[in-house]
């Protein structure tokens, strides 16, 4: 269990996030287009996984955006967002945003990935959904850098991610 703030005040997750050099975990989520997708879909690429609360925030679009930027340059990376948005509210953020480099993903239909990446909020205001937190993961499938941001309202370490893709 882990403790952070929104807005000053502790909450705590269900964990902590995969350990540096660990596999990752794999995954059943739901993109857009309301399909199964796990991590496996995309081995042999670098994968950042944007954990945010809700893309229904301005600091979550902010992060949304600024690693769609960062996927444009790079053919090897994927970003996904993972969030409890439903997909299609997910994808009217993406049109309205002109992202379309960032995938998103739906816990909708299952929450174990909150709870294998130790990111699920149990206390405080938003218990249920995701604290914000970045796993970088490499082309194997090993976690190569992790970030738990302390303050949900706070954006997480763009570079240190980005970086660790090198």
């Amino acid at each position: 269990m882990a403790t952070i703030t929104l807005a000053g005040d502790p909450i705590q997750t269900c964990g902590d996030l995969p350990a540096v050099g660990s596999m990752a975990p794999d995954f059943t989520l739901t993109d857009v287009n309301l399909k199964d997708v796990g991590l496996a879909d995309f081995r042999g690429k670098k994968v950042i996984l944007n954990i945010t609360p809700s893309l229904d925030t301005g600091l979550c679009a902010t992060s949304a955006k600024t690693f769609d930027e960062a996927a444009k340059k790079r053919d090897d990376l994927v970003v996904l967002n993972v969030s409890a948005d439903l997909p299609f509210a997910q994808q009217r953020f993406c049109q309205a945003e002109g992202i379309d480099n960032v995938k998103t993903l739906s816990m909708m239909r299952d929450r174990h990935f909150a709870k294998d990446y130790g990111v699920l909020v149990e206390t405080g205001p938003t218990a249920g959904i995701t604290c914000r937190a970045v796993v970088v993961i490499d082309e194997s499938g090993k976690v190569c850098h992790t970030e738990l941001v302390p303050e949900i309202k706070q954006e997480p370490d763009y570079q240190a991610a980005l970086k660790a893709l090198d």
